[in-house]
């Protein structure tokens, strides 16, 4: 690879040696950019163009931050053996005050700013930063107290939210939920103060006439046969039509209020929108139909027209009341002197604009700035960086800025562009890239791709080439293509379609049935990958170089758009097949920590030492997993206490104790005399220590390391005890406090703790997001039923005039309803995005999902996050003979295992095998996976991890006799399982029984 000459290789020549041109690098995934931006640094400090403490390198997260300056202390050392004279002297000095360098998060770096000058940028000079959970629960409680005040004479828009339900995808329900999550969108974006329009509207004469058209309907779809099966599928609208017929008699607001909060469901509601058609040109006599049909869709129209005019209305109504809440959380926040990110960014951008004084001074004292990942920049920050770079101390307008020649330089990919929901915006991107061209600024871009092998690189190009068209209008990128530089392993594939095994439902293939079967298939392919394929990756070397291993679980990561969906854990299952085969694996930021089982046992038990009154606590803390007494001790000790489970109740008398369970009780009650000791003393000492003393007395530690997945299971707890630990090291006042605190964030986001350090082993989980600016050898896409995109825009941002229009509390403003289109156009180009993020992270192999018979999504299931990648996976009809797959199992010839009906014509699916693809010039190879040559249905099993576990030092026939004892228990197990669910008797009719006999 040092003898080939680089396609894009004059750009980064150009990128190394101009240090006096302003750059904007646009370079794709895997292209090196780090290194480049790395060797751009250091060849500016030896050339003197400007000193270690007057650089800074703005990155995306702190881990990036902390890696770049590791990899320019390494690049400084080895280009200090490499030069000499006055070019050494300053590589020597730059080393030596290395920690002079601002080399951080755009935030991080405001924070140090406002450090230095706190009386100009008017903050205490001792602010804390609000990290995200700590912001959240301070903004919660202002919202708390507000909803308290404002219930006794709440405003229009908050009794109109009081009457509507609510669930969100994340699980949170109710009108408080739906409230706090709208202020915490307005807070985000209360830099675009603009107030939203609000139509004139009669919401009352709206609501008569859409139940006058719900009631016109229902009396004429009442007129047909209770046999047809429209007439059964619209009972739902004459039902509602029967119940409210009367409901607007009364002429006060909190009727209006009552209805319109029914009808937004109703608009919703498959049984009202999904109607079957039904048999026969007529409906009922003298009605035809089709005029019933088209009343139907008439009213669906009408009353999704209605319920978007009343939403739009309620979403201003929300935005105006619920400033107070927006003033109360800045106020909350000036009392603890604390700042949230967003303060960061908006107080540093105020002091750039209004003080020249301090705008000279830092313009002088920062002479380069480099910044990665621009493409996820927001408008504040790229005012800020265009601020310091310009060489105007007048410059007040960011638009209009010169920069110095060779102080800015860029470094982006808009295909990579996917953290919309956190404010980034690609449009400014492009904007910033204009204005730099517009004013002599070179541009360049980096191809060669030095992460994936060459044929995924040209199977990706073939997917996102036709899709990546550069639609400014929908925010889409243009598609720069991967020029390969890696050699092929052609030893094994390196593109995989992973058949779901089960992918049908009653009748059709359904995403019920997807999310059911998939999780298992990819924890029995990646069983596969470890155990028995013998394939190796690789892994880069020192020097550039590369070496083959043999594949290990810390060289797979399962990529996921999403990890929460409705309230429930995506990945759970997932981890669950891993762990049935334990496979070692690393949940990075997943969603799931108030849902683990343990954790849930944990705060049962705490709520049981703070509340020993509470029986419930008491009762799940005495069976859970802590203690595990079963129900009949612990009822038999209640009825022995007069009726009671409590810690502080008196030991009954010997008498009146059940020999049969004598030794239990006693084990009971030391357990329940721990939590009275815990209970008294809780305090008096740091809340930790009680949860410890917990801990330490149940031996938890031991019994939570010998579960499957043991490691995670330890570490969430271990993390309420750090979590108690940060209660106590702030304004925890009380164990009680921490309890509550504990209870409150159950319906928070939070994530499971870490347990595994870089390069230890374990499969990664992770989202898409986390998993960006890293590269992983195998990479397998999961959870193919997400959307590309959302159905409803979330927001529309207008930077030019401060205005920020979005949903919130469900409702979305008019402005956003009348941009919907274009709005959903960008979500869904977003999601294209995400899906080039997600392929482009394999080194050797991607794994891609997807149903044998016919691609998924089909024309009825609407678009998903990976269906994008179906083009490379699925050859043209009629599908061609497939080739032997190298480094393969011998396959079978179906890539189904089960389908409603065998003799229902299906189409043929695609056959196990190797496929080649792709335009003339461009081939690339997919192989089918054969489903049947894999493991599935493995069951979790305590006893094997155990077994596993003290195998070491037991004797060897002992761990035998063991084993062969748990083999035998199970057997009997599951046949005692398969006798309990075969019917005792069984009933068939006599005609069945006659025909049955005629035949034999």
């Amino acid at each position: 690879m040092a003898m080939t000459t680089l396609v894009d290789q004059p750009a980064r020549d150009l990128i190394r040696d101009a240090l006096d041109q302003t750059l904007v690098v646009e370079a794709a995934a895997g292209t090196g950019k780090t290194t480049e931006l790395v060797a751009r640094m250091v060849n500016t400090l030896a050339e003197g163009r400007a000193r270690i403490g007057e650089i800074v390198a703005v990155t995306f997260t702190e881990k990036a931050a902390g890696e770049l300056k590791l990899r320019l202390r390494e690049e400084i050392e080895h280009a200090r053996g490499l030069r000499d004279g006055d070019s050494r002297a300053r590589l020597q000095d730059a080393l030596a005050h290395l920690e002079d360098a601002h080399v951080s998060t755009i935030h991080g770096f405001c924070a140090d700013l406002l450090r230095e000058r706190p009386v100009e940028a008017d903050v205490d000079p001792r602010f804390e930063v609000l990290l995200e959970p700590a912001a959240d629960a301070l903004r919660d409680a202002v919202v708390d107290q507000w909803l308290q005040e404002t219930l006794q004479a709440p405003g229009e828009g908050v009794r109109r939210v009081l009457r509507r339900t609510f669930r969100d995808e994340d699980g949170e329900a109710g009108p408080r939920a739906a409230l706090r999550k709208a202020v915490r969108a307005l807070t985000e974006w209360r830099d675009f103060s603009r107030p939203w329009r609000r139509d004139p509207l009669d919401r009352r004469a709206l609501v008569v006439s859409t139940l006058a058209s719900i009631h016109a309907f229902a009396d004429l779809s009442a007129r047909g046969s209770s046999s047809d099966n429209f007439c059964r599928d619209t009972e739902a609208i004459r039902r509602f039509s029967r119940l409210h017929r009367h409901a607007l008699e009364a002429a006060d607001g909190d009727a209006v209020d009552g209805m319109e909060a029914l009808l937004v469901p109703l608009s919703r509601d498959d049984a009202f929108t999904r109607c079957r058609v039904g048999q026969g040109l007529t409906y009922a006599t003298g009605l035809p139909r089709a005029e019933v049909r088209a009343q139907h869709a008439a009213l669906r129209q009408s009353l999704d027209a209605a319920v978007a005019a009343l939403d739009a209305d309620l979403a201003v109504c929300l935005q105006r009341e619920l400033q107070p809440c927006l003033a109360g959380y800045e106020a909350a926040k000036q009392d603890r002197g604390a700042l949230d990110f967003t303060d960061l960014l908006m107080r540093v951008r105020d002091l750039l604009r209004r003080d020249a004084g301090v705008r000279a001074d830092f313009q002088q004292r920062y002479r380069r700035l480099f910044v990665d990942e621009f493409q996820d920049t927001d408008p504040i920050q790229a005012e800020i960086l265009l601020l310091l770079a310009s060489g105007r101390t007048d410059d007040t307008d960011w638009t209009t800025v010169m920069p110095v020649p060779g102080k800015l330089f860029i470094v982006g990919d808009p295909k990579q562009a996917i953290y919309r929901f956190r404010r980034a915006d690609v449009d400014t991107y492009w904007q910033v890239r204009r204005q730099l061209m517009a004013q002599g600024a070179t541009t360049c871009e980096l191809r060669t791709c030095f992460r994936s092998v060459p044929t995924l690189q040209r199977a990706i190009n073939h997917v996102f080439a036709a899709v990546m068209d550069g639609d400014r209008e929908a925010a889409q990128a243009s598609y720069v293509p991967l020029e390969p530089v890696r050699a092929e392993h052609e030893a094994q594939p390196a593109l995989v379609a992973l058949p779901v095994p089960r992918p049908y439902g009653p009748r059709n293939v359904s995403g019920a049935a997807i999310e059911a079967s998939l999780p298992d298939a990819v924890g029995a392919y990646v069983d596969w990958l470890l155990h028995q394929s013998g394939w190796t990756v690789s892994e880069r070397a020192p020097g550039g170089g590369e070496t083959r291993v043999p594949i290990q679980a810390r060289h797979v990561a399962i990529l996921f758009r999403r990890f929460m969906s409705w309230g429930q854990d995506v990945t759970r299952a997932y981890v669950e097949a891993l762990e049935a085969r334990q496979v070692p694996h690393l949940l990075v930021g997943g969603r799931s920590f108030h849902d683990r089982e343990e954790v849930d046992t944990l705060r049962a038990a705490l709520c049981a030492i703070e509340w020993p009154d509470d029986e419930l606590s008491v009762y799940a803390t005495m069976r859970g997993g802590l203690f595990a007494f079963p129900d009949h001790v612990l009822l038999a000790y209640r009825d022995a206490h007069d009726g009671r489970l409590n810690p502080f109740a008196p030991a009954p008398p010997i008498s009146a104790i059940d020999p049969a369970v004598s030794t239990d009780q006693t084990d009971l009650a030391e357990a329940l005399q721990l939590l009275a000791t815990l209970h008294r003393r809780r305090n008096t000492v740091p809340v930790q220590d009680t949860v410890q003393a917990l801990l330490r007395a149940t031996r938890a530690h031991a019994g939570l390391a010998l579960r499957p997945g043991g490691e995670q299971a330890l570490a969430n707890v271990l993390h309420v005890v750090e979590l108690a630990r940060q209660y106590e090291a702030g304004d925890g006042a009380s164990f009680r406090g921490f309890v509550q605190q504990f209870l409150d964030e159950t319906h928070i986001e939070a994530a499971e703790s870490p347990i595994l350090e870089e390069g230890t082993d374990g499969v990664r989980i992770m989202t898409v997001h986390k998993a960006k600016g890293l590269e992983f050898p195998v990479v397998i896409l999961g959870d193919i039923t997400c959307q590309l995109g959302g159905r409803l825009p979330s927001r529309v941002v207008d930077a030019t005039q401060g205005l920020c229009v979005q949903t919130i509390a469900h409702c979305a403003p008019i402005e956003l309803v009348e941009r919907r289109d274009a709005e959903v156009a960008r979500d869904r180009a977003e999601g294209l995005r995400l899906a080039y993020v997600a392929a482009t992270r394999a080194r050797d192999l991607l794994v891609v999902p997807a149903v044998g018979d016919d691609p998924y999504p089909g024309p009825k299931h609407g678009e998903r996050w990976v269906g994008v990648l179906n083009a490379a996976l699925y050859p043209e009809r009629p599908y061609p003979v497939a080739g032997v797959a190298e480094g393969c199992p011998a396959f079978g010839r179906d890539t189904v295992m089960e389908r409603p009906d065998e003799d229902a014509g299906h189409p043929a699916p695609v056959r196990p095998g190797r496929y080649t693809l792709g335009p003339v010039g461009a081939l690339f190879d997919v192989v089918w996976w054969d489903p049947y040559t894999l493991h599935l249905g493995a069951r979790l099993s305590f006893g094997r991890r155990q077994a596993a576990l003290i195998e070491r030092q037991a004797p060897e026939e002992r761990v035998r006799e063991g084993l062969e004892a748990v083999d035998h228990w199970t057997q009997v197990h599951a046949a005692r399982l398969a006798l309990g669910v075969r019917p005792s008797l069984q009933v068939q009719r006599v005609t069945d029984a006659a025909r049955r006999g005629s035949t034999e």
